[in-house]
């Protein structure tokens, strides 16, 4: 049975997921609109920060994050998973 938090939970670990994580809260916290109920995320386009867009449109998007238009619903296979992430819990 497949498990949305386990696959999550090994995404967000990756180092690459952590450092986008922290530029981008450092982004929100220099700008003054980090924890402040705006409704608006620091957003991410191609591996850029090119500013402020609602959250639903920042995290809805088709890529790394996205869960659209993809055959399995834009989640990675639990083969592909365990391929990439062998030594990891």
């Amino acid at each position: 049975m497949w498990n949305k938090a386990k696959e999550d939970k090994i995404i967000n670990a990756r180092p690459d997921q952590k450092k986008k994580r922290k530029d981008l809260n450092a982004y929100n916290r220099k700008n003054g609109t980090y924890g402040n109920g705006d409704k608006k995320d620091a957003s991410h386009v191609g591996g850029k920060i090119v500013g402020f867009e609602s959250e639903s449109k920042n995290r809805g998007r088709l890529g790394e994050g996205g869960r659209k238009k993809k055959n399995n619903g834009g989640f990675l296979a639990k083969s592909k998973l365990k391929s990439m992430y062998k030594n990891t819990a």
